[in-house]
């Protein structure tokens, strides 16, 4: 099984806004009172498309269940696909998210042109507050089939640990804070802390508070063969974590006649300028950078690219 895709599902934000339900577990996120939050977030949902196009990564864009849903464009954390033909439905912390999933999904997938060979409904773990949301709360070592989870009101370890036996896989539970300290609030997602790449990952150990968690999480990334890049906690503030490396033909990129031009690794600007230069040059080993300005998405939703990109490992029909 591959780690990066060639192709995504985005969901569009045409309920975009503030939520208070969500905002009790996410630091991220902030209130702005401007009349033209909606507007701004469909621009920069636009911007984003383009950048995958220009990329040459195959898109699939659908209209959320419920038009109304702040958070909508965020749909990883409702649903992952993988190699096998699996689909996973994820367990969501607060109603205002439940009412995103799309109880048909198989079948609006086999619409679109996607072969599902399996639904996997987490769903009712949510009657015992058992909660898993998608690939925010899970960062995938594809390859190895190794969950990393940072513990938090929206990962569940319980959970995590019914995920692991239903997809054959391992986990690597670690505790990260806001401020890394013991009594900090949990991060609410672990893709915020942390990215895996082919062959690299990126990750805040300042915010984990636990010596025996930071070994851990570096030990199995460096079994892995990933080149560990850290970051700091001013940086995972500024969603440097919240990156996604994928594959595209490149056709209309600078890098087009590269030997890195299959390889993308989209982030948000503000992320690419909190970056430091050795930290630009290690990343640019692996693939090109594509910064995209989301500072509206970023500030009201408390997410960034990585979350708006929900990965398509399904294979099409008729391939």
């Amino acid at each position: 099984m591959g780690q990066v895709a060639s192709r995504v599902i985005l969901i569009r934000p045409t309920g975009f806004g503030f939520d208070p339900e969500t905002a009790a577990s996410n630091g991220f996120q902030q209130l702005l009172n401007d009349p033209d939050i909606r507007k701004q977030a469909a621009e920069e949902f636009d911007a984003l498309l383009h950048a995958l196009d220009r990329c040459g990564i195959g898109t699939t864009v659908l209209d959320p269940i419920d038009p109304e849903a702040p958070n909508a464009v965020f749909p990883n954390n409702w649903f992952s696909t993988h190699a096998d033909g699996s689909v996973v439905l994820y367990p969501m912390c607060t109603p205002s998210r439940r009412a995103e999933r799309d109880r048909a999904f198989d079948d609006t997938l086999e619409r679109e042109g996607f072969h599902v060979r399996r639904m996997a409904d987490l769903t009712a773990l949510e009657q015992d507050e058992r909660y898993l949301e998608g690939t925010g709360s899970l960062v995938l070592d594809r390859e190895r089939n190794v969950a990393y989870a940072a513990l938090s009101p929206r990962s569940s370890e319980r959970a995590l640990n019914v995920w692991c036996g239903v997809m054959d896989g391992h986990q690597v539970p670690f505790l990260a804070t806001m401020d890394g300290t013991l009594t900090g609030q949990p991060v609410y997602h672990t893709n915020v802390v942390m990215s895996i790449g082919e062959g690299f990952a990126v990750v805040c150990f300042e915010a984990m508070p636990y010596p025996v968690d930071r070994e851990d999480v570096r030990a199995e990334l460096e079994r892995a063969g990933k080149e560990v890049i850290p970051i700091s906690l001013d940086q995972m503030h500024r969603y440097v974590g919240n990156m996604l490396q994928l594959q595209g033909t490149g056709l209309n990129s600078p890098l087009a006649n590269s030997s890195l031009a299959a390889s993308f690794i989209f982030l948000s600007e503000t992320a690419f300028n909190a970056l430091k230069p050795e930290q630009r040059i290690a990343l640019e080993r692996h693939g090109q950078l594509v910064p995209v300005a989301i500072p509206t998405i970023e500030t009201v939703g408390g997410g960034s690219v990585r979350c708006m990109l929900a990965e398509n490992f399904l294979q099409a029909l008729g391939a």
